[in-house]
């Protein structure tokens, strides 16, 4: 007898691991831009994109102790893609200080607030989550 594996469904949500490395930075925005893809969603995808880049390289100059690493989480519910960055650093990301013209940092936060619906951070132990949510517009089909 042939059994067949369901396939996973489209809309599960996808995770992945990344190391306290330079690469993972560009290996998120990778990823995330495949489940996107993989969820039929285009509108809004390179917000989403910018905004994981921007939480990824957050978590690991700011919140991933040497030897550690983040997790990415994505999650879709209807047409609101949720993002989920957890790492196991102290302190608490705020959207803050104005960065100057000249500046090669300090505008991330600023970023997210600017492209997501929603964002905020929540406690974990040990560490913390910094979490983003947009709205795709439309349902995505299954």
């Amino acid at each position: 007898m042939n059994e067949k594996t369901p396939l996973p469904s489209r809309r599960e949500p996808r995770e992945r691991f990344y190391r306290r490395e330079r690469q993972s930075v560009p290996k998120a925005r990778a990823f995330v831009r495949a489940a996107l893809h993989g969820w039929g969603i285009r509108e809004r995808a390179d917000d989403i994109t910018l905004c994981v880049s921007e939480l990824a390289t957050n978590a690991l100059l700011h919140g991933v102790p040497p030897g550690r690493g983040f997790l990415l989480l994505l999650h879709l519910d209807a047409d609101v893609v949720r993002v989920e960055v957890h790492d196991s650093g102290g302190g608490r990301p705020r959207c803050g200080g104005v960065a100057e013209d000249t500046d090669e940092s300090g505008r991330g936060l600023l970023l997210v607030a600017a492209l997501a619906d929603k964002w905020g951070v929540t406690e974990r132990d040990p560490g913390k989550v910094v979490w983003f949510e947009v709205s795709t517009g439309s349902a995505a089909s299954c």
